[in-house]
C-alpha cells in the first residue's frame, strides 16, 4: 500500500521504560493507516476546537507579519486536526490565496523564530514544535544575522569588558521578540556605557531598552528623538545633582524622573532646584521623587508655596497636640496626621480656634477619632462654616430650634429632653409643610389633654397640612375644642453657653448633610 505523506507533523514526547523522555516526528496519517480503524468524521473535526499557547500571543504574534500569523495558525489547524485531504502545500496556498513562495517564505520566518522546521523542501514537510521549549531554551540564529551587530556592540564598550555569549543571546532575544531595529539598540548600549561610570552591566542595558519598548520606542530615529529630549535636560539637573551632593553625570532612570517632573507634573526648574538644596544632601533622587509628589498632591508647584507649605507644617504641631487633646486621642508621630487632616483643614481655611472647638464639640457628641472629626469638618465646609464666629451663629441656630422644639413639648406636658424625632419632626413641620411656629403652638394646644398628645399633634397638623392650612385662623375653623395650655417656664438659657445636648443637636443637624 503507498503511503501518503502529511505536509504539517507535530512533536510528541513519548515516555519509555520511565526513563527519559524521547521525542519522535510522526507521520500522523500514515500511522493512522497502518494502525487505527475509528476515526473522527470530517463534520466532528471541524467542530472541534484547538488550543493556542498563550506564549505565542504573548512573545510572537504582535511583532509577527499578518501573512506569516495567518500561515502559522493555519498550519497548526492542519497539524493538529491530521485533516489530510488539506494537508498538502498546495492546497494550503490556495486556501490562503497566496503563491508557493510566499507560503514558504512565511515558514521561513517561523523556522527562524524557532517554531518550526522546515524537514524537507521537495515535498516541504513543516514540523511545529512545543513552544515551552522554544522559550525556556537557547534559539539558534543564522550567524551572518547578527555579524555586523556583534562587532559594533563589542566596539562600544571600549575594552572596559567583553561580551560574552549569553549576554549576545539576550540581546538577539530581546531583538526578535520586541522587533526592535539592530541600530537603535546599539544606540541605547553606546548611551548606557557612556553615562555610567562603570562598567554596565547588560541587565541594566535590557532594562532600559524594554521600558522604551513599551513605551513604543523601537526605531533609530526614534531612539535619537529621545536621546535628544533627555539632553536637553543636562544643564538643569547637573545643577539638581550638586544640590544632592553628586558628583557624577545623570543615570537614565534620573533623566527619566526629571521628565516626569517636569512635563508629567509640570515643575519649574527652580522648585525642583529648592527642594533638592532643602534635603542637605541626603536621600538622593529616590527621596527628591518621594517629596515632589507629595507637594504634587498638595497641589503647591511653585518655590513659595512649598516655602509656605513647610513653614505651616512646622507651626502645626502645637496644634495637632491640642486637636488630639481636646479629642481625646493621642498619637506618638504627628506627621501623618498632619499631612492627612492638620494641613489640609487649614488649606480649607479653618481657624484653629475653630478646629480647636469642634475637636471639643466631637467628643463631647462620642466622635473620638480624626476621620470621625474629618467627616464633621467636610460637612461644615460645605455650609461654609470656617471661623469660630460662624460656628456660634450656627451652634445658636441649633440651640434656638431646639428651645422652640423643647416649648412645644412643655405645652404638650411632655417632660424630657429634645431628641433626634422630636428635631426630624419640627423640621418637617416647619421647612417642608412651611408651617409657622404659631400654628405649631396653636396645635400643640389643641393636643395637650390627649392620651398621646405628640402623635395626635403631628395628626392634626398633617390634615391641615392636606387642607392648605397656613395660619392659625384658618386652623381656628376646624380645630375641636380648645384647651387651655399650662404656663410655660422661662428658659434659663443665657450667652455664648452651651450644654451637651446643645452640642449632640448640632452634631445631628450636621449628619444630614450629604457630601
Amino acid at each position: 500500500m503507498e503511503k501518503s505523506f502529511s505536509c504539517f507533523k507535530i512533536f510528541m514526547k513519548v515516555k519509555e521504560n520511565s526513563l527519559t523522555n524521547l521525542i519522535f516526528v510522526i507521520n500522523f496519517h500514515y500511522w493512522r493507516n497502518k494502525m487505527s480503524f475509528c476515526k473522527f468524521s470530517t463534520e466532528s473535526i471541524a467542530n472541534n476546537k484547538i488550543e493556542i499557547d498563550n506564549l505565542f500571543f504573548e512573545n510572537f504574534l504582535p511583532g509577527a507579519p499578518d501573512d506569516c500569523v495567518k500561515v502559522y495558525l493555519y498550519g497548526y489547524y492542519l497539524a493538529k486536526n491530521n485533516l489530510e485531504i488539506d494537508n498538502t502545500f498546495e492546497k494550503v496556498a490556495q486556501k490562503l490565496n497566496m503563491s508557493d513562495l510566499d507560503l514558504e517564505t512565511a515558514f521561513r520566518y517561523w523556522e527562524e523564530q524557532g517554531l518550526v522546521q522546515v524537514l524537507s523542501t521537495y515535498p516541504i514537510q513543516v514540523l511545529y514544535k512545543p513552544l515551552k521549549d522554544i522559550i525556556n531554551g537557547s534559539r539558534l540564529y543564522k550567524p551572518e544575522k547578527y555579524e555586523v551587530f556583534n562587532t559594533q556592540a563589542q566596539e562600544l564598550f571600549k575594552g572596559k569588558r567583553e561580551i560574552s555569549k549569553t549576554e549576545y543571546g539576550e540581546y538577539y532575544d530581546f531583538l526578535e521578540t520586541s522587533h526592535m531595529q539592530q541600530e537603535a539598540l546599539l544606540m541605547i548600549i553606546n548611551y548606557c556605557v557612556e553615562n555610567k561610570q562603570k562598567a554596565v552591566g547588560y541587565h541594566y542595558i535590557l532594562t532600559v531598552a524594554k521600558n522604551w519598548a513599551k513605551d513604543g520606542i523601537l526605531t533609530a530615529s526614534q531612539v535619537e528623538e529621545k536621546l535628544m529630549q533627555m539632553e536637553q535636560a543636562s544643564s538643569s539637573l547637573g545643577e539638581i545633582l550638586k544640590a544632592l551632593g553628586l558628583k557624577r553625570n545623570a543615570f537614565i532612570e534620573e533623566r527619566e524622573m526629571y521628565r516626569k517632573w517636569t512635563d508629567g507634573m509640570g515643575f519649574e526648574d527652580d522648585a525642583i532646584l529648592y527642594v533638592a538644596k532643602s534635603m542637605k544632601k541626603k536621600g538622593g533622587f529616590e527621596r527628591l521623587n518621594g517629596m515632589l509628589e507629595k507637594y504634587f498632591l498638595s497641589g503647591k508647584m511653585s518655590v513659595s508655596e512649598i516655602k509656605h507649605y513647610n513653614e505651616t507644617k512646622d507651626a502645626t504641631f502645637a496644634l495637632a497636640k491640642q486637636i488630639n487633646k481636646n479629642l481625646g486621642v493621642y498619637y506618638e508621630s504627628l506627621d501623618s496626621e498632619i499631612e492627612n487632616y492638620i494641613l489640609p483643614w487649614l488649606e480649607m481655611g479653618f481657624e484653629e480656634e475653630a478646629l480647636l472647638s469642634l475637636a471639643t464639640y466631637a467628643f463631647k457628641s462620642s466622635i473620638r477619632s480624626l476621620e470621625g472629626l474629618n467627616g464633621l469638618i467636610q460637612k461644615l465646609f460645605k455650609l461654609g462654616i470656617l471661623t469660630m464666629v460662624a460656628l456660634d451663629q450656627y451652634l445658636a441656630q441649633i440651640s434656638e430650634e431646639d428651645k422652640k422644639v423643647k416649648k412645644i413639648l412643655e405645652m404638650l406636658n411632655i417632660s424630657r429632653k429634645v431628641n433626634s424625632f422630636d428635631r426630624e419632626s419640627y423640621k418637617n413641620w416647619t421647612l417642608n409643610w412651611k408651617m409657622s411656629d404659631e400654628i405649631i403652638e396653636y396645635a400643640a394646644s389643641l393636643s395637650n389633654d390627649k392620651l398621646s398628645p405628640l402623635p395626635y399633634m403631628a395628626r392634626l397638623l398633617a390634615s391641615w397640612h392636606e387642607k392648605g392650612i397656613q395660619t392659625k385662623e384658618e386652623a381656628q375653623k376646624f380645630a375641636p375644642a380648645a384647651t387651655v395650655a399650662k404656663p410655660l417656664p422661662k428658659s434659663e438659657v443665657k450667652g455664648r453657653s452651651y450644654s451637651k445636648e446643645d452640642y449632640q443637636a448640632m452634631i445631628q443637624s450636621i449628619d444630614e448633610i450629604e457630601l
